[in-house]
């Protein structure tokens, strides 16, 4: 199969997913559309939303979809590392045995991960960037594909423990879930609680998740995109010559170079799954907001303002 025709079926078969979805989750769509373009390509995302709004479900149900092992791990602070990753046991014959933890799935959801502590949290950032777990000098291969979709709650943050800015960094997305309108709540609660269940249909194997990942790769950019895509993240770091007075008035601290990777992956299959052979500007604007609202540090004088991420990054396009 050419590439060309690859697009072609990635498109229809993008929206089937969606239709699939949508038989459950109600409304969502640039977050399930965010979601799909990090699984598309291999990232990670971080779902930051208060309680209430389907997240669980939600990654449960692009899971059965998408034909995928789905494991959910509720982190607390008393979470250890074994209690993820696995651990060694004694059989009856006084072997060590290997028990695989949660986290041998192929997408994993890790709610509410900002309350465990850095041990455990740090034992998760080695699966999602290694594709392995070291248990007792042994390294272990994570299944392919996988996804890390970890969740944090922007309310309660007593006695929790925020993430380091390096491993926010490993998080391709940062999705904001909102409330639903009226009208989508009306329906969410019409059909959570009638007798109804809603079919869904597996539209994707794990392999032909890992083919697209390769497809999304072979995407060629062109040079005036990849430029355009440096030359934004560039622009958030306050210090840099040519930085505006506007960046050194309220950042810290800027996106480091894996944002540019990452702007163009996930201008590649935004391209895609719109039915575009190569990306353009207009791709890299539409998928700035997630990539690069996790990456940027604030200062004081900007909280005191009241200027948001998102007011930062729309400033800088």
């Amino acid at each position: 199969m050419s590439d060309v025709t690859a697009v072609e079926n990635l498109v229809k078969k993008h929206q089937d997913l969606k239709k699939e979805i949508a038989k459950v989750i109600v409304g969502q769509e640039e977050v399930i559309e965010q979601i799909l373009l990090s699984i598309y390509t291999g990232g990670h995302s971080l779902l930051i939303g208060v309680p209430g709004l389907a997240k669980t479900l939600m990654v449960n149900t692009i899971a059965q979809t998408l034909g995928l092992d789905f494991k959910r791990i509720q982190f607390t602070p008393d979470l250890m590392p074994s209690d993820i990753l696995g651990s060694e046991v004694l059989d009856q014959n006084r072997n060590f045995k290997f028990i695989k933890g949660p986290v041998f799935g192929n997408i994993i959801l890790a709610d509410e991960i900002n309350r465990t502590p850095p041990k455990t949290q740090a034992a998760l950032l080695e699966a999602m960037q290694e594709r392995a777990v070291t248990i007792a000098g042994n390294q272990y291969k994570l299944n392919q594909p996988y996804f890390v979709l970890a969740t944090q709650n922007p309310i309660e943050q007593e006695g929790t423990y925020p993430l380091p800015e390096a491993q926010l960094d490993r998080f391709m997305f940062a999705i904001e879930l909102k409330y639903p309108s009226v009208e989508e709540e009306i329906q969410v609660v019409k059909s959570t609680t009638s007798d109804d269940q809603a079919t869904i249909d597996t539209l994707f194997t794990a392999d032909e998740i890992i083919e697209v990942q390769h497809l999304i790769r072979r995407i060629p950019v062109p040079d005036n995109v990849v430029d355009y895509a440096v030359r934004l993240v560039n622009r958030t770091r306050p210090g840099q010559e040519g930085a505006s007075e506007y960046v050194q008035n309220y950042i810290d601290w800027g996106a480091g170079p894996r944002a540019s990777q990452n702007l163009i992956l996930a201008s590649k299959a935004h391209a895609a799954i719109n039915g575009k052979f190569s990306p353009d500007i207009e791709d890299v604007k539409a998928v700035s907001l997630g990539i690069l609202r996790h990456r940027i540090l604030k200062n004081y004088k900007a909280e005191a303002e009241g200027i948001t991420e998102e007011k930062i990054i729309t400033e800088l396009l």
